[in-house]
């Protein structure tokens, strides 16, 4: 190693020296260290300012020649008169931090350290960790360059040498302590499993036995046993924590018997084993990635064992209910594992404590087997009789006794049904007819033929479902099946039979036969009914010409982008909301219904005069448009209305009449929505012309029909470019240029906007790159591109971006993303998000019609935008007065020139709009005043780039 200064003072390169007190006996360097990553085999640094308050620099060589190590750089600072002497410890493993995902299993961390004056630190012999000795001479500050031989370091502490021996020592006891008690727990399971031969026991005993090993390999025991070096015990340490989770499955499918609930399971636990196994085989090539996989399967047997063991114990399983209290405190287990693995919990105690909770997990398991294995037999062994099996058989199935004794007409009911009905014992016993007054009155005639009949014929099995009335006034469904017993004179002396509680069954059909015609969110009719409804009002139309069945459509606008906003639980309860505020404005005779989504119609029969429907269209308008509060926010809403009215002068069906309607709301979405369209029957070719306009759209770009251009952004100061914002036009082979306002809506609602988006932002990088190389200026020139609510929630927008900075190495910042301000109000936490990530990216974010939404400001400071964009509505008039527009605007510049931003204000029409904004402080304008959207040439000539190839 070559070790050489330099007396030159770099301040700005110095590492921050850690004092060492003499009384401190630990001290976590952990996050005092600088790590480097070097390119070659050598590393300069500086150093920690000395005594003299001189940095010096040092270059240190890695042992061996040619690689390409990591790096740590400390320094330590003895500001006493005494001379103290320190460990460094650096642990091989720690199960804090050690992650889920390619966990770091240990290894050994640090080769070699070299100190900036005096002897290097000496290397300790150590199984554990790598242990150096250091001494701080009085008044010295030391820069110390570690070499690691991982990219990684969990921990590295400053121990004080007396103190870090009483830690080793008191963890020596406290790990024989534990290895002792997992020894001894799997051997006495062991010689359970041989006297008894249960299988429960062989499971609970390999599952003790992996516990033990898997302690002795994190104890460090095993490494002693067998002197394993770092890969090998990698390795086994993956293999025990795979073999730990597959006899944990093991155990559990023995336990419960899961096999006898269903066959699935047995074949479900058999493929999870088979992949256990394979993950042993592949923690030999890669025992970290066998390890992360190892773990997270530890975690989901838990959790799904957890709900089986619920869920049989509420089945009554006795054997789910014993390892209630025992999973519960495994699932405990798993979660301050997931805690500490992923560095939630970095207490130096957190480890052994785990190791110590799992095996007494494995102690109170064994209890459970135990106990569950020595509670008793079976119901016994000798030979029972034949009344004695079909009684146990009838006490099993569940069913209730009936007896009626015709003769003295005497019934006998058993005494579960009157407690269940809340009725005093004995309540239904007496004459047969005794029960008239509890039946259902739809029940009764049936209930006494069905007696009579068995009477007359002496023969017959009755086979019934009946209600009766429990106390507080509800019926329960019971199953009545009985047989007679005739006497030898041909008479039927008794009538026995069960009963049999049948009310959830029947809730169950007629919950089916409701869904089958009903929406399962919001309850109202579906299509089917809907559409059977209307069939009816038109029979009743045919017959009354004061029914004039009329429909109304409407679609909820956006629906989609707050569903992926805010999440489809949210856009469900928004649903709902709206389907109970419509219900609540219907008459009787109208009919409400989802048909699909967020669609709704209405069928309504209360008015045929067509100035009331559409009055009544505008309630509906109004209703949806009300914000519904969620999550302590506002989130606003639109429909697109669309109304059929009925015909009376010409017959219309069923499928004219919704197909009209739909129509019309089309009609109402591509203008934009909110608005309300009554049918006509132009409407029909303008919904072809729309088909054919977004089979057209989707092929533009292929046809190569999009183009690009460009609007100037002034730099009010000098009257100079500053940049330009990219617009799309449209050359449609029929119709001619279409401007984005005709094409965009349609584009964000068939989702072609995304590829638009794409498009858009690759030809404006290529553009600003040549103009940036033609046009060298201080500032440099800049482009903003607008994006739309898909693109934003698209992840692969983070990837669309950094890789068009990549392929043209335009400068930091000069690429702008124009984002609108009721965009990322939609969902602010996700946006900031993203933005967020656009701009460590290199990109510019600016914020599109500043003051037209509804944030705030504390909001607004959140976000990372660079520039802010006034809206046009603000520049102009309106019917304001020219002061208060100028406050206003003057506020608004005066709030984002103290958030750190640049102000661009839109709509500029004439020079004395540029004056004004220029004395207000506002530094870029553009506009009319300045120039319409102009094509790539002309955008390139005015820069000065038109030699410049694209």
């Amino acid at each position: 190693m070559v070790l050489w200064a330099l007396g030159l003072s770099l301040p700005a390169a110095a590492v921050e020296a850690v004092r060492v007190p003499l009384d401190a006996q630990a001290i976590d360097l952990t996050h005092s260290v600088v790590s480097y990553r070097s390119e070659g085999d050598r590393l300069q640094v500086s150093t920690a300012p000395g005594s003299d308050g001189i940095v010096r620099r040092i270059e240190v060589s890695a042992r061996e020649a040619g690689t390409q190590p990591s790096w740590i750089v400390f320094a330590l600072t003895n500001d006493t008169d005494e001379q103290i002497e320190r460990l460094i410890v650096a642990p091989h493993f720690r199960l804090v931090g050690s992650g889920v995902i390619w966990p770091d299993l240990g290894a050994t961390r640090i080769s070699a350290i070299t100190a900036s004056q005096g002897f290097a630190p000496e290397r300790e012999d150590n199984n554990d960790a790598d242990v150096f000795r250091l001494t701080l001479d009085p008044g010295t500050t030391i820069t110390y360059v570690a070499e690691l031989r991982t990219p990684n370091l969990p921990q590295i502490y400053l121990w004080e040498p007396d103190a870090y021996k009483d830690k080793i020592t008191s963890l020596t006891l406290y790990k024989g302590i534990v290895i002792g008690i997992a020894g001894l727990l799997a051997l006495f399971l062991t010689i359970v499993f041989v006297v008894r031969g249960a299988v429960i026991f062989p499971a609970a005993a390999a599952l003790a036995w992996t516990v033990l090993a898997y302690v002795c390999i994190d104890f460090g025991f095993w490494s002693k046993l067998f002197d394993l070096e770092g890969p090998a015990e990698r390795i086994w340490r993956a293999c025990t924590e795979t073999v730990l989770a597959a006899t944990l499955l093991v155990f559990l499918f023995a336990y419960l018997n899961l096999n006898r609930w269903h066959v699935r399971a047995s074949h479900i636990t058999a493929i999870w084993l088979v992949f256990l196994t394979a993950l042993v085989g592949l923690a030999i090539y890669d025992a970290p990635v066998a390890a992360g996989v190892a773990r997270i399967s530890l975690a989901t047997i838990a959790g799904i064992g957890f709900i089986l063991v619920i869920y049989l114990a509420a089945h009554g399983y006795d054997r789910a209910v014993m390892l209630i209290p025992t999973w519960f405190l495994l699932l405990a287990w798993i979660v301050g594992a997931a805690f500490t693995v992923t560095g939630k919990l970095t207490n130096d105690l957190v480890s052994p404590a785990l190791i110590g909770g799992l095996v007494l997990i494995v102690m109170l398991i064994g209890f459970t087997i135990m106990q569950n294995a020595f509670t008793g037999l079976a119901l016994g062994q000798h030979a029972v009789s034949d009344v004695e099996r079909k009684a146990l058989a009838l006490s099993g199935c569940g069913d209730n006794i009936f007896d009626w004794n015709v003769p003295a007409d005497q019934v006998y009911v058993a005494p579960e049904v009157e407690a269940h009905l809340g009725l005093d014992r004995g309540a239904l016993e007496g004459p047969a007819s005794a029960w008239l007054d509890l039946l259902h009155p739809l029940d009764r005639d049936r209930y006494q033929a069905s007696l009579d009949t068995m009477l007359e014929q002496r023969r017959g099995r009755i086979h019934q479902e009946f209600r009766l009335r429990a106390v507080d006034g509800q019926y329960f469904w019971f199953l009545f099946k009985a047989r007679p017993v005739v006497a030898q004179d041909g008479e039927v002396i008794r009538i026995i039979g069960t009963l049999a509680d049948v009310t959830e069954n029947r809730i169950s059909q007629e919950r089916l036969l409701h869904d089958a015609v009903h929406d399962n969110l919001t309850g109202l009719p579906n299509q089917a009914l809907f559409f059977d409804r209307i069939d009816a009002a038109l029979v009743f139309a045919a017959n009354d010409p004061e029914i004039q069945p009329s429909i109304i459509s409407l679609d909820i606008d956006r629906f989609k982008t707050v569903n992926e906003t805010i999440g489809l639980s949210a856009g469900d309860s928004i649903l709902l909301t709206i389907a109970r505020r419509l219900g609540r404005i219907l008459k009787p005779q109208d009919a409400l219904a989802r048909i699909s989504g967020d669609q709704f119609a209405i069928l309504i029969l209360s008015e045929h005069d067509p100035q009331a429907i559409t009055a009544f269209a505008n309630v509906v308008q109004r209703v949806v448009s009300t914000p519904v509060s969620f999550a302590e926010r506002e989130i606003p809403l639109t429909a697109s209305i669309g109304v059929a009215l009925f015909d009376p002068y010409q017959p219309q069906s069923r499928e004219d009449l919704v197909k009209n309607a739909e129509i019309a709301m089309h009609h109402a979405k591509r203008g934009g929505g909110n608005r309300i369209e009554l049918f006509r029957a132009s409407l029909r070719g303008l919904r072809s012309d729309r088909i054919a306009l977004e089979a057209d759209l989707r092929r533009c770009l292929e046809r190569g029909e999009m183009k690009v251009y460009f609007q100037p952004i002034i730099r009010l100061e000098d009257r100079t470019v500053a940049g330009f914002e990219t617009v799309l036009r449209w050359d449609h082979p029929r119709l001619g240029r279409l401007t984005a306002a005709e094409f965009l809506p349609l584009a964000e609602e068939t989702g072609f906007i995304v590829d638009l988006g794409i498009f858009a932002l690759e030809r404006t990088g290529r553009e600003l790159a040549t103009w940036q190389n033609a046009l060298n200026v201080d500032p440099p020139i800049f482009a903003s591109v607008n994006i739309s609510s898909r693109q934003l929630l698209r992840h692969d927008l983070l990837h669309d971006i950094k890789t068009l900075l990549a392929r043209f190495h335009v400068a930091p910042g000069t690429l702008k993303l124009e984002v609108s301000e009721s965009l990322i109000m939609e969902n602010p936490e996700y946006a900031a998000q993203m933005l967020g990530r656009i701009r460590e990216l290199g990109a510019g974010l600016s914020l599109d019609d500043f003051g037209t939404g509804y944030s705030s400001l504390a909001y607004l400071q959140r976000f990372p935008f660079d520039t802010i964009k006034i809206d046009r509505s603000f520049v102009h008039q309106n019917g304001q007065g020219q002061g208060s527009r100028s406050v206003i605007l003057r506020a608004m510049v005066t709030l984002a020139h103290d958030l750190g931003m640049d102000v661009v204000a839109e709509g500029a029409e004439s020079e004395s709009d540029a004056i004004e904004l220029y004395q207000l402080g506002c530094e870029y304008a553009q506009g009319h005043a300045f120039g319409h959207p102009i094509s790539m040439a002309d955008a390139r000539k005015l820069v000065g780039a038109t030699t410049i190839a694209a």
